[in-house]
């Protein structure tokens, strides 16, 4: 059976005009140019430091306009942002009224925009229509399934003006391009990963005993290691030194466990082998 749910914690943005591809891509971490009919990007916008701002899918809806399929809280401020960048191009950006849906473990049916979720080939399909949709799931359900592949949800488990990519996985869940030429942060991106400057993760975790707010420091032999980010019952994202990946954490009398996904390369050793090489928890 598909399942399928509404996340009402996204918003669209429409980009519009004759320079849509170009005015975005100057912006965005990956290819806009590789956005078409029946297939999505996944991408970030940065700040000039290279540091994450909020993060996005780019759809292509018909020919005449790009759609991000957005965090709803992050939707105001992209538009006012990008809007300060459109200087002479011939772009219009606006929030626009089209709800976001998520499907996994079998095609939907759904009309409207129904792309391949760039990332993971397990994370499933994104739906953005306005017609009514069947739900056979819940956000929360969704939540937990993409915890258990170690897909990072926003600014839940990322810190704006802090997080460097390649921290957060974009580099192999395909949120980077490292051949399109220049954009807004790419001199710190590149420079992380050709330096092997990438120190701490953000890796699925296992955890054992009370929950855990977001931001709980966890530690090792008394020493702070990582800090803990989103989670739904005893799973969660943490983000943890690469040098304690495949260690125990405690915070207060709470245990976590990293558990080091498969598709996780970048900080790891030449051949991305871990002990605790899991794909899927």
């Amino acid at each position: 059976m598909t399942k399928i749910a509404a996340l009402p914690g996204r918003a669209t943005i429409a980009i519009s005009g004759e320079d849509r591809v170009a005015f975005l891509q100057g912006l965005v971490s990956n290819d806009v140019a590789e956005v078409v009919p029946g297939r999505a990007i996944w991408a970030a916008f940065l700040t000039p430091q290279g540091k994450w701002l909020a993060d996005f899918f780019v759809l292509m809806d018909g020919e005449e306009r790009l759609l991000l399929d957005c965090e709803r809280q992050q939707a105001a401020m992209l538009v006012h942002r990008f809007s300060r960048y459109r200087l002479r191009s011939r772009v219009m950006v606006s929030e626009v009224d089209l709800p976001v849906y998520v499907a996994w473990e079998n095609a939907p049916t759904c009309s409207g925009i129904v792309v391949a979720d760039p990332r993971l080939p397990e994370a499933g399909w994104r739906v953005l229509t306005t017609d009514p949709v069947v739900t056979t799931a819940m956000a929360s359900d969704w939540d937990l399934h993409r915890l258990s592949l170690g897909l990072p949800d926003g600014s839940r488990d990322m810190e704006a003006e802090k997080t460097i990519l390649l921290e957060a996985g974009f580099d192999e869940l395909h949120g980077v391009s490292w051949t399109k030429g220049c954009y807004l942060g790419q001199e710190l991106t590149a420079r992380t990963k050709y330096r092997g400057l990438v120190k701490r993760r953000l890796v699925p975790v296992r955890i054992d005993g009370p929950e855990l707010p977001c931001g709980a420091p966890l530690l090792l032999g008394g020493r702070e290691v990582g800090t803990m980010r989103s989670a739904r019952g005893e799973i969660g994202m943490a983000l943890v030194r690469l040098a304690d990946i495949h260690s125990a954490l405690l915070s207060g009398t709470t245990v976590v466990t990293p558990m080091v996904p498969r598709w996780m390369r970048s900080g790891l050793d030449a051949e991305g082998t871990t002990s605790r090489d899991i794909g899927k928890i």
